[in-house]
């Protein structure tokens, strides 16, 4: 390994975007430290070693603070460098907050947010005082528009990352540290099949069974026209190449269209829009 490649370390590896784009960052000779929980769940070291790229597979649980400081501690004495941080880990639970516990919502915060402060924070004090480096927070179009009814909890997490992100860019900034949003709309891979559902949640019963069951069938209607991780993938290495890269990038016809539709309508009209579109079933990308 050459001592000019850059390091990368994604969390979240095991599938979808942060697979994804720990391939596309090692077939781009950096030297990509792909992470996750669970070393048994995925497939993407067997892929690097076919390909002989620079990729190594390493156990990193974002919600331990002891897992996130030993795995950042070793690649440092690895590589004497860290160059780029993809906060990507995250998952979603689904249910009405009536039905949502406390310890729920919290485990989502303690993942989805707080899993992307920790790794921040143990990659930050090498990337000061390298005076450069770039972390990208995997956010969603839905950390910008509150679109779904029963993901109010996924909502707010990211919601929180957005605001997170644009104050710590003007922190970081005087250190030449980049940090970057990407905002991707419905994505193909298996965020849905790893989604929770509210543990007290029991359709027979619940007063929300209802609405549920309609928005089921407009997700599955939105979840057919979803982007590839890929995609999201190589808008994530365009924007770690950039000399001035944005604050953020939206990746997706549908997240486009939805951050269109916030612009021109008021809150009431994309409300109704929203619901409209999801009880029609008609996703939301339109003509």
């Amino acid at each position: 390994m050459g001592v000019n490649h850059k390091v990368a370390v994604v969390t979240g590896s095991s599938s979808g975007i942060g697979f994804e784009t720990s391939l596309l960052l090692a077939r781009n000779q950096f030297r990509t430290y792909a992470t996750m929980r669970n070393l048994n769940k995925s497939k993407v070291f067997e892929t690097a070693l076919k390909e002989k790229i620079p990729l190594t597979v390493a156990q990193l649980d974002v919600n331990d603070h002891a897992s996130v400081n030993d795995a950042i501690d070793t690649i440092l004495k690895e590589n004497s460098r860290i160059d780029v941080l993809v906060n990507n880990a995250g998952y979603s639970v689904f249910g009405s907050l009536e039905e949502l516990s406390l310890e729920e919502i919290k485990d989502e915060f303690e993942t989805n947010f707080f899993g992307a402060v920790r790794a921040a924070k143990a990659v930050i004090p090498a990337m000061r005082k390298q005076s450069r480096g770039t972390i990208v927070n995997i956010s969603s179009v839905g950390g910008k528009v509150g679109l779904l009814p029963f993901f109010t909890a996924y909502h707010a997490t990211k919601f929180a990352l957005e605001g997170y992100t644009e104050s710590l860019r003007q922190e970081l900034g005087e250190f030449g540290i980049n940090v970057i949003l990407i905002e991707p709309g419905a994505v193909g891979s298996n965020f849905m099949d790893n989604m929770r559902t509210a543990k007290n949640y029991i359709p027979n019963d619940s007063p929300y069974a209802k609405t549920i069951q309609r928005v089921f069938e407009g997700a599955q209607v939105i979840m057919t026209k979803t982007i590839h991780p890929r995609e999201v993938a190589q808008v994530i290495l365009n924007a770690i190449n950039s000399t001035s890269p944005n604050v953020r990038y939206t990746v997706g016809k549908d997240a486009e269209s939805i951050l269109k539709r916030r612009a021109q309508l008021s809150d009431t009209e994309m409300e109704q829009w929203v619901r409209e579109t999801y009880m029609e079933k008609k996703g939301f990308i339109r003509e």
